[in-house]
């Protein structure tokens, strides 16, 4: 039985596997909460963008921010790949796994000038520069460290990726990007500033995007401006359309990433702008079907109004279901027979915010271990020490053997920096 999401999760016998490990050994292993992520599934979902883009210049950056993990990156930078970064602690996570500076493109709206001048001096390949101040204040550092920075403007298209409001970025009232009325002026201050230089253009719409047409609709629109941009004399080598494709969570059916470039490149082919460099950076389409969360049933607390499932992981190891209200699949590791009943699967957080699916049809019983699906993107990414709590371990799948990349943290490592007040009196 193969499972929804991800043709590298399946269940033999009744026992849930990831790339053909037995998920339940791993819990008993490596204890709950537990990330366990497939490498083999992150090549596969790459090899979709590399395939349609053969033969083109082009560059696959990942958007780092949906999973950093070491082993992630590595994984990633052996396979070719440059990185889309949005801080300076990412450029050293980039660096630490292997990744080479000039792949690197700097996005992000509130780059600091300590940044600034820590991506100067390793070299990234390319700042995505989302307004006037922040073009101004580059060309200072810039003429300061002594290098030229290749600048690519991020340009809002104002066009609606029909996606969640929290992950729309590309729409007037979002805060990235430079109005696209504006960018033709904005450009034109980025040729006459000392220590820049025009490399490109960029957008990007928003996450989880399940259709074809945003982009095409972003790409006429960064296209428009590019023919603008050069008819003014100044010259765009790439287009960076973004990353932002969705993946299936439930019932939803995004084009696979194939479909989306051969769409994009025909799109440039048909307007003029075959011969531009495409940049693309994906994120959750990478690694979102490549990872779940493990985690331990605790109590089962049925009730008249609502049956509650207390689990082992909480808002703080996983936080889309309490900020996006996101829907996630959850599935028990091992089958039970017996009658299902419905369940809201909570964590032990002091929150009424603190659940990772409500309403689920479950045969489950207290030290059953469940699986979160989909989890690969922006779970561990965004997981905190709220209540105290340390963060969970995470496993790579690598050639059928399970590595542990990330140790699970100890409670005194969250106190470690801190220091009590002297004695007084």
């Amino acid at each position: 039985m193969t499972l929804p999401g991800s043709p590298f999760l399946s269940r033999r016998d009744g026992a849930l596997t990831l790339d053909g490990v037995a998920l339940q050994a791993l819990a008993e292993r490596f204890g709950t909460p537990l990330y366990v992520y497939s490498q083999a599934a992150m090549l596969d979902a790459l090899a979709g963008y590399q395939r349609a883009l053969a033969g083109r210049r082009h560059l696959v950056c990942y958007a780092m921010k949906a999973n950093s993990n070491l082993a992630v990156l590595q994984t990633f930078a052996k396979s070719g790949c440059g990185f889309d970064i949005v801080s300076g602690g990412e450029l050293r996570r980039v660096l630490a796994a292997g990744g080479r500076a000039d792949r690197v493109v700097f996005s992000g709206v509130g780059k600091t000038r300590a940044e600034m001048r820590f991506a100067l001096q390793a070299g990234v390949r390319c700042f995505n520069v989302e307004s006037e101040s922040e073009l101004r204040r580059l060309s200072a550092v810039a003429s300061d460290v002594g290098v030229t920075a290749a600048v690519s403007l991020r340009v809002n298209p104002d066009v609606d990726a029909g996606t969640h409001p929290y992950i729309s970025t590309g729409l007037r009232e979002n805060k990235f990007g430079i109005a696209h009325d504006h960018a033709v002026a904005v450009y034109r201050l980025a040729a006459s500033l000392p220590g820049l230089r025009v490399a490109g253009i960029d957008c990007h719409i928003g996450s989880q995007i399940t259709q074809v047409a945003p982009y095409l609709d972003a790409l006429d629109r960064i296209l428009d401006l590019v023919e603008e941009v050069e008819a003014a004399g100044i010259a765009i080598d790439h287009v960076d359309l973004g990353g932002g494709l969705g993946i299936t969570y439930t019932d939803e059916s995004p084009p696979r990433p194939d479909e989306l470039v051969s769409q994009v490149l025909a799109r440039m082919d048909a307007r003029g702008h075959g011969r531009r460099e495409l940049l693309l950076e994906p994120g959750r389409s990478l690694v979102g079907n490549a990872g779940v969360l493990l985690t331990e049933v605790l109590y089962l607390k049925p009730g008249e109004a609502k049956n509650f499932c207390i689990v082992d992981a909480a808002m703080n190891d996983l936080m889309r279901p309490a900020l996006y209200e996101a829907w996630m699949a959850i599935e028990p590791v091992r089958e039970r027979q017996g009658q299902r009943q419905r369940w809201d699967v909570v964590g032990p957080v002091c929150e009424s915010g603190d659940w990772l699916g409500r309403e689920r049809e479950l045969a489950v019983d207290e030290g059953d271990v469940l699986a979160v699906l989909s989890a690969g993107a922006y779970g561990m990414a965004m997981a905190s020490n709220y209540n105290t709590r340390p963060r969970a371990a995470e496993v790579m799948i690598v050639g059928g053997e399970a590595v542990l990349v990330r140790e699970r943290e100890r409670t005194t490592d969250l106190f470690a920096g801190e220091r009590p007040l002297p004695s007084v009196g």
